[in-house]
């Protein structure tokens, strides 16, 4: 994530002209009290997992123990996740895609990059989602959308990406290690420079492993974007329904 978390690729808030574009504030969907209730019943599962991890950490015999049970308890963790929140996730994709249906739009997005104008649909979303029985999926699929969105995470993926990252991580892991000894022998003086000799280090190698990958990035999204006829290309974690998905055509242009 740290070649695409500096990626720009466009505008921090929708124009108001967009009439199709739609947004919701999800605080407001997680305030509700299905979704209160389900994190509260996830918070008492997690407490009790953590005393029965700690237990086995204390037990293990070597590394490759601790690692299995970090493992084991990770997965216990996210399979009850997958149970509780799942069902509540469903429901609110399916209430947001009738809402967004019944208002012709083709796009919906996190409320947070939106400064100005679109339709707010939070209520009906909502009031949906706290009606009795089945919400409805809708009988039509998303409009053709002149947004388009990229998955972050899958260009991070690609053998190029990764390598950088891993090289990154372990240089700046490398850095702190070395900044840690010197500063526990430094007087009180000399703790400053070091820092800043450790941050300089650091974002240099940032600059000449990161930066070259992210500019080459945001300049295959505006090819792609340019084919596509797309006007804005937002990142996926922004999006919540609708939208054209050049993911696939970002890492080709990448390979």
């Amino acid at each position: 994530m740290l070649v695409l978390g500096a990626l720009v690729c466009a505008p921090l808030a929708l124009a108001a002209d967009l009439s199709d574009i739609g947004f919701i504030d999800q605080a407001a969907i997680g305030s509700l009290p299905q979704f209160v209730s389900a994190n509260r019943e996830l918070a008492r599962y997690k407490a009790t997992l953590d005393r029965q991890f700690q237990a086995r950490m204390r037990s293990a015999h070597n590394q490759a123990e601790q690692q299995k049970i970090i493992l084991e308890f990770q997965q216990k963790l996210a399979q009850r996740q997958r149970v509780v929140l799942a069902p509540l996730f469903v429901r609110a994709q399916t209430a947001i895609a009738s809402v967004s249906s019944s208002r012709n739009l083709s796009v919906v997005v996190d409320r947070r990059i939106v400064i100005y104008g679109g339709a707010d649909i939070t209520k009906g979303v909502t009031d949906l989602l706290q009606s009795p029985g089945a919400v409805a999926p809708p009988v039509n699929t998303p409009p053709p959308s002149e947004i388009g969105f990229v998955d972050q995470q899958q260009i991070d993926s690609l053998p190029n990406f990764k390598s950088a990252s891993d090289q990154f991580n372990k240089f700046a892991d490398g850095q702190k290690v070395m900044a840690q000894q010197k500063l526990a022998k430094a007087r009180a003086g000399d703790r400053q420079q070091i820092l800043r000799d450790y941050q300089a280090a650091v974002n240099g190698k940032q600059d000449e492993l990161l930066k070259p990958l992210v500019e080459r990035t945001k300049s295959a999204i505006a090819d792609v974007a340019r084919k596509r006829n797309l006007i804005l290309v937002i990142d996926r974690g922004d999006l919540i329904y609708g939208g054209s998905d050049i993911t696939a055509d970002v890492q080709n242009a990448l390979k």
